[in-house]
């Protein structure tokens, strides 16, 4: 039962998937629902950033950027963007659990707990924003690209007006406010330490099977070739990586592909949902996103529209909003939640705050956009 609390999202999925089994009973064809090329792709990129980050590859390069910073504005500002820009390759969860801790330490180390709240909060709000950019962000937008079949390039045109733009406010936020000396010391010569401290085999391990990923998402090499050669590396150099993988996201996708494939088998049902959904994805997508996230809103929209471009963009606008429009935001939350002297209320007033205020503006560039 505690599982089926913390993991609500799996247990909706679960309940949907079950529930249309009595409309649709299991048959053979029920394998024909599930996308086993996504599953196998977010399998193998969860692996490889685990191990990338179970090395202390991110938190490494995060202090040698950092140790040059003098201002608090610089420190916003590197904080911020190692979230926005990493989480295009990391995904916006993989940030988030990286940065966020190495920021609660930072701001303990200047004394500064006073910008804690504004600065967990600016940096889930980039993570989310900057992880749109690219299939690699977010599982939403893995999921989407797959079954799209946009050429990258296709994909990225779709989404850079809104990620340049998301990197600006974010750089006016931080602007706006007041600028302060601050020093960083890190121990002696610690930069060298760390890197040399990193297992060159398992880096070099990591960076090829990185590749293979990339490979895999421009359509070079099968999905299947791929999550073998993943899987049997990481069995040989270093199995504890896979007690890291998000295994109920992937049986959350199961649940879902089972729904939508069921829904789709009721002609009443799913004319009604794309009747709805049909020419209102975007805001489909944001408004869905709200309550149930914005990865299963990406999983349940997509099964009852053939215009996805609108609704890529709607879910990953629709990530900010509530604290469950992302569920990479609850990871800040748990984080923060954790500190001495943690005040709840005001965090999630700020983060309310500045995720309406962001969607807001983001939303009004979507209706200029898409009148041009």
């Amino acid at each position: 039962m505690q599982f089926f609390k913390q993991e609500a999202v799996f247990t909706v999925s679960l309940i949907l998937a079950v529930v249309s089994c009595f409309f649709e009973l299991p048959n053979a064809a029920y394998i024909d629902y599930i996308d086993f090329h996504v599953l196998s792709l977010l399998f193998c990129l969860m692996t490889v950033i685990g191990g990338f980050s179970g090395i202390g590859l991110f938190s490494r390069l995060g202090e040698l950027l950092l140790s040059k910073v003098h201002s608090m504005r610089t420190l916003l500002f590197v904080l911020v963007s190692l979230c926005f820009f990493s989480s295009m390759f990391i995904t916006n969860d993989v940030a988030l659990i990286t940065f966020v801790p190495f920021t609660i330490l930072i701001l303990q180390m200047v004394d500064r707990g006073d910008k804690l709240i504004f600065l967990i909060v600016l940096e889930t709000i980039a993570a989310n924003l900057g992880s749109m950019l690219t299939p690699l962000g977010n599982p939403q937008n893995l999921y989407l690209y797959t079954i799209s079949g946009m050429r990258l390039t296709e994909f990225i045109s779709v989404l850079l007006p809104y990620t340049l733009f998301s990197f600006v406010l974010l750089i006016l936020v931080i602007l706006i406010g007041k600028n302060e000396p601050v020093a960083i010391r890190f121990v002696e010569n610690k930069e060298n330490a760390d890197v040399a401290s990193i297992p060159k085999k398992k880096l070099f391990v990591y960076t090829a099977l990185f590749l293979l990923c990339l490979l895999v998402v421009l359509h070079i090499v099968h999905f299947a070739l791929a999550f073998g050669i993943v899987l049997i590396s990481v069995l040989l150099i270093d199995r504890k990586v896979l007690r890291e993988v998000d295994y109920t996201l992937l049986l959350t996708f199961v649940c879902f592909f089972v729904f939508i494939g069921n829904m789709k088998n009721i002609p009443a049902v799913h004319g009604l949902l794309s009747q709805i959904i049909s020419g209102h994805e975007f805001a489909s997508g944001v408004l869905a996103s709200q309550f149930i996230s914005n990865v299963p809103a990406a999983v349940l929209l997509s099964g009852f529209t053939s215009e996805l471009s609108p609704l890529l963009i709607g879910v990953n606008l629709g990530g900010l909003g509530t604290l469950i429009a992302s569920l990479a935001s609850l990871i800040s939350y748990k984080f923060y939640v954790k500190t001495p002297g943690a005040k709840t209320g005001r965090y999630l007033l700020v983060f309310t705050a500045y995720n309406m205020l962001f969607l807001a503006v983001l939303t009004l560039a979507f209706l200029c956009i898409g009148n041009t």
